[in-house]
C-alpha cells in the first residue's frame, strides 16, 4: 500500500467462544492507527451478548467502517480494495471450513477468500477443543492455501496476571504477522527471559 492510502485491516469475528480476542483487536488497531473494517458473522451477535455483555451496535462503534455479512458485494468482498490481509478472531471451526471448501456464503467468508487469492495474510484464531481429524485435516489445507492458523494460546513466560494480559498477548503476536507491533506485547528477550533488561 502506497503512503497515500491509510493502513487497513478487515477484522471478522464469528459465533465461536472467545470474542473478546476480536475485540482487542480493534481496540490494538485503533492504538496503531490502523484502519479497521469490521463483518460480524450472525451467531456472533449472540456470543457477544453471552461472553462481552455489549450491543453489536456498541461492538460496531470501535471500527472504522462495519458491513452487513450478507453483502456479498461488499469493499471488502473484492481484491481491488487494498488491505493488509485479515483477522478473523474468533474463528468458529464452521467459519474455516467454509473458507478452505472456496464456496464462500456471506461476505465473512468471502472476505476471507479474497484475501486468500490476493496472496494477503489471513490469521484464523480458531477456537475450539479438542480438535478431530477432520479439524485437523481442514487446517492442514488452509495452510497449503496460504492462511495462517493462529489458536489462541497463551503464553505464560509473559507471566500474565490477567484475562485481558493473555487475550492482548495472542492479540499483539497475530498483528506481528502483518508488520504491527503493539505495545502491550511481552518479547521474550526484550521484555522477559534471557537477556531482557541487560544493557
Amino acid at each position: 500500500m502506497t503512503n497515500s492510502v491509510r493502513a487497513r485491516l478487515v477484522v471478522g469475528i464469528s459465533g465461536a467462544s472467545g470474542v473478546a480476542y476480536g475485540l482487542r483487536t480493534l481496540d490494538a488497531c485503533r492504538d496503531l492507527g490502523v484502519e479497521t473494517h469490521l463483518v460480524l458473522s450472525k451467531a456472533a451477535a449472540l456470543t457477544i451478548a453471552q461472553e462481552a455483555d455489549l450491543t453489536v451496535s456498541q461492538v460496531q462503534s470501535r471500527a472504522d467502517v462495519n458491513y452487513k455479512v450478507g453483502d456479498v458485494g461488499a469493499a471488502i468482498a473484492s481484491g481491488s480494495f487494498r488491505t493488509l490481509g485479515m483477522i478473523i478472531a474468533p474463528c468458529s471451526v464452521r467459519t474455516m471450513s467454509e473458507i478452505a471448501s472456496g464456496v464462500t456464503s456471506s461476505l465473512l467468508t468471502r472476505a476471507a477468500d479474497v484475501t486468500l487469492k490476493e496472496r494477503r495474510h489471513l490469521a484464523l484464531m480458531v477456537r475450539e477443543t479438542p480438535l478431530h481429524l477432520g479439524h485437523l485435516r481442514t487446517m492442514v489445507k488452509l495452510s497449503e492455501m496460504g492462511a495462517i492458523m493462529a489458536p489462541p494460546l497463551p503464553a505464560f513466560y509473559a507471566k500474565p496476571t490477567t484475562l485481558q494480559d493473555m487475550v492482548d498477548q495472542s492479540v499483539g503476536r497475530v498483528l506481528d504477522l502483518f508488520g504491527l507491533s503493539w505495545n502491550r506485547v511481552q518479547r521474550w528477550g526484550e521484555d522477559v527471559g534471557p537477556l531482557s533488561g541487560e544493557g
